[in-house]
Formats: structure tokens, C-alpha cells, sequence
């Protein structure tokens, strides 16, 4: 079976994939901070059939990034790695002249460095798969200027660059940075809490990244589009 690691996997889009590749057959190492969320969500697609192993920690904490891989090797490899984890830099966001320094260098430890971080580990297993693959979960903020989400956006534009190289230095595997638009999440909601606009669940992004794992397009940055119908 395909062995795919996924961080921030406990709640939202990470949970909604997660579920998604388990009922195609895939074993999962997920990743989140909360021990008890993350457990719940473990049991919840075990019974798909397939094995799931939940790693409560932080992305940042090069340990943990190890056992992460290391329980993968052990189910078999690591086929996907998807850099789900994000941390905003401020809850709720706030204009630049505001952003606390420490909050910018959280958002791009978690976003960035520990995103580069969990790829080296993993990379020879990804080399060894038949088709192994990276995504990165991005944001429209990394290429649009939105007030208030300047520390976010820098982070997941740095992600950007970094999976766009990293596909041009591994030809061997697909990299793709994924937008995945507006999406009604706790991580949203942190951000912006007065914003109670009705916006697409996760699990409506979920098709468009499990039809990349299918037609395997080229290493890029990609677009999800919801239909407003499916909103």
C-alpha cells in the first residue's frame, strides 16, 4: 500500500485528505499538535481498513520530523509527504506595523523551515518510491497583497519558492505548491473571527488534489476552484 505523511492532519483540509486516501487503501502517518484531536481522527480513518500511525508534536522539532519518517519507513516508504501544518503569525492577523516579530518567525519556522525540513528527511524514501510526491499547501495570500495577511503570505510565498525549486532539482518526483482557496476552517477562523462568511468545507478541495495524484501533471503551483454551487 501507498504511504502518505500529512501534517496539520488532526482537523480541516489535513483530516479531509487524509480520509480520502484511506478509503483509496493508503497507510498515513498524521501529524498535529493536539494529542486528543489527533487520536480521534486516527481511529476515525482506521476504520477505512488501512494502518494509521498519529504523532502528536511539532513540526518544528527536528525529533519529531524524524519519527514522522521513521514510522512511515516502517509502513513501507513515504510515497506523499504533504506540508499541511501552517501557524498564521498572529490571531487574530493584524496589519505589519503591528506584527510581533516572534509571531513572523513562528509563521515561517512552521511554514517554511519546517516544511523544508520534513522534505530533506524524507527525500530518500520519496526518491526510492515508484511515484513519489510533495504538496505543499499554499495560499492566495502568497501572491496577492490582502491587508492584514502580509507575515502569512510572506511565508507560504517562501513555500512557493521552495517547492518550485525543488521540482526543478528533483525531476524524479512531483512537487506541487497547491492553492487551495477559501476554505471554512479553524485556521480561518483564528484569522480573520469576524468574518462569518459561509465558505467551502474542506473536504470540497479534496477532488481536485486526488485528481492531481491521478493525471500526475507537471511539478507547479496549482489552483483549486470550487464551484459556487458546491460552496
Amino acid at each position: 500500500m501507498p504511504v502518505a505523511i500529512i501534517t496539520g492532519a488532526s482537523k480541516g483540509l489535513g483530516r479531509a485528505f487524509g480520509a480520502a486516501l484511506a478509503e483509496r487503501g493508503w497507510d498515513l502517518v498524521l501529524d498535529a499538535r493536539t494529542a486528543e484531536v489527533l487520536e480521534e481522527t486516527a481511529e476515525a480513518l482506521s476504520s477505512y481498513g488501512t494502518r494509521v500511525e498519529a504523532l502528536p508534536g511539532d513540526v518544528t522539532d527536528a525529533a519529531h520530523r524524524a519519527e514522522l519518517v521513521a514510522a512511515a519507513r516502517k509502513l513501507g516508504g513515504v510515497d506523499l509527504l504533504v506540508n499541511n501544518a501552517s501557524a498564521l503569525g498572529a490571531e487574530p492577523l493584524v496589519r505589519l506595523d503591528e506584527l510581533g516579530l516572534d509571531g513572523l518567525r513562528r509563521a515561517l519556522e512552521v511554514n517554511v523551515v519546517a516544511a523544508l525540513g520534513l522534505v530533506q528527511e524524507a527525500l530518500p524514501l520519496l526518491r526510492a518510491a515508484g511515484a513519489g510526491t510533495v504538496v505543499a499547501v499554499s495560499s492566495d495570500a502568497a501572491v496577492e497583497a490582502y491587508e492584514t495577511w502580509g507575515g502569512y503570505g510572506a511565508s507560504k510565498a517562501a513555500l512557493d519558492r521552495l517547492a518550485a525549486v525543488l521540482g526543478e532539482e528533483e525531476p524524479g518526483l512531483r512537487v506541487w505548491a497547491v492553492d487551495p482557496g477559501d476554505m471554512g476552517t479553524d485556521l480561518y477562523a483564528a484569522a480573520v473571527p469576524d468574518d462569518d462568511g459561509p465558505r467551502p468545507a474542506p473536504d470540497r478541495v479534496v477532488p481536485a488534489l486526488l485528481r492531481l495524484l491521478d493525471e500526475r501533471p507537471p511539478s507547479g503551483r496549482y489552483t483549486v476552484a470550487v464551484p459556487s454551487a458546491e460552496r
